[in-house]
């Protein structure tokens, strides 16, 4: 028998026919197969970006004279900020920037004008946001491109003379600017997202396939008895692990915790729900264990790379920047890292905390209201 006739005659065959056929019946995995992969390299490859430009500023102008005015112009000429608005105080500058409507802050003395008219180097300082290492990093960098503009504009090409400006750079909350103060919280929300996702996901397809719910289906409970029943164990799943990677990192890499804990605990209940109700949305779409997986890792995706996880948020298109918005773990860290590195309070996260809130209830009513006791 020859070689040809053995590779034809291999009973592996059929079992591979039967697969394939399998697979093209159904539909939903295969168009996942297929979509998903170009989907996720079209989104990334044109949301990915690094190049941070455009940083809000706000200014506090103690000298308000028409030099520096100038020096505000330059600055937003520059590229690398946006004017953000005028505040009135050290104060309102750092409400600003713990509130996240503003990353860095311009600090312009009253006696600015009259330094630079006086031959003496006149002094402004830049206020930084810090928490993030690379947004920082180019915040600084800006601000010491723009200051150094403005000096050589009044200098000259030709003069020698000392700078008649200088800008001091200050970086607040993660002076050393160490990636594990800006990772480490972020861990938390990737766990979490990651956990609470793929574990949920599956569980109402998990009954579907071992045949159990035929057993929940005769059972007097109803549809939103059976889904907090599914929820509350992950709810302390999720305690325990974000619990876990507070103390590692507070032991092993010096994470700072300077805001309230009970907040940050009360905040996380909110994120923690959204999550759940991603994945109970997802067990309610899926028919199989391998659909929910493939429709949880596509939603993980994209919260680990345009959340602001990993990549800053201001360097990505509009279009990604919105996607962005309806993702919790987008709103999430900016909780967890303003309330560990800022210590603040409720007023600067409530949006973010309301945001995560309405997403976790429009998810759970959405997957409460999809969810039939009936065998399909």
């Amino acid at each position: 028998m020859g070689l040809r006739e053995r590779i034809a005659r291999w009973r592996v065959w059929p079992m591979l026919w039967k697969e394939f056929v399998q697979m093209r019946r159904d539909r939903l995995t295969f168009a996942m197969i297929v979509g998903f992969p170009a989907l996720q390299l079209m989104l990334f490859g044109y949301a990915i970006q690094t190049d941070i430009r455009h940083q809000p500023l706000v200014v506090l102008d103690e000298s308000r004279t028409s030099e520096s005015r100038a020096l505000v112009t330059t600055f937003v000429n520059s590229g690398s900020f946006d004017f953000a608005g005028a505040v009135h105080s050290r104060a309102e500058a750092q409400d600003a920037i713990e509130k996240g409507v503003a990353k860095a802050a311009l600090v312009i003395p009253p006696d600015f004008m009259r330094d630079v008219k006086r031959g003496r180097t006149a002094l402004a300082q830049v206020l930084v946001n810090a928490g993030d290492p690379q947004t920082s990093a180019a915040a600084m960098s800006g601000a010491q491109l723009a200051g150094a503009a403005r000096a050589q504009a009044l200098l000259g090409p030709q003069s020698a003379r000392r700078l008649p400006i200088e800008v001091s750079v200050r970086p607040w909350y993660n002076p050393a600017q160490r990636s594990a103060v800006f990772i480490v919280p972020g861990v938390i929300g990737i766990l979490l997202t990651l956990t609470m996702t793929l574990i949920t996901s599956t569980a109402i397809v998990r009954e579907r396939e071992r045949g159990t719910l035929e057993q929940l289906i005769v059972t007097p409970i109803g549809k939103t008895s059976l889904m907090l029943g599914k929820l509350v164990p992950f709810v302390v799943v999720g305690y325990v692990q974000m619990t876990v990677v507070i103390l590692l990192g507070k032991t092993l890499f010096d994470m700072p915790i300077i805001g309230s804990l009970v907040l940050l605990y009360l905040a996380a209940s909110t994120f923690i729900m959204a999550s759940l109700g991603v994945g109970l949305f997802i067990s309610t779409v899926s028919r199989t264990q391998a659909q929910a997986m493939q429709l949880s890792f596509f939603f993980v995706m994209p919260n680990i790379l345009l959340s602001g996880y990993v990549f800053p948020r201001e360097a990505m298109p509009v279009p990604a920047q919105l996607v962005g918005v309806i993702l919790p773990l987008t709103h999430f860290l900016k909780v967890i890292r303003r309330i560990l590195l800022m210590g603040t309070g409720v007023e600067q996260i409530w949006r973010e905390w309301l945001i995560m809130a309405a997403i976790a209830v429009v998810l759970v009513y959405i997957s409460v209201t999809r969810f039939t006791k009936t065998i399909e």
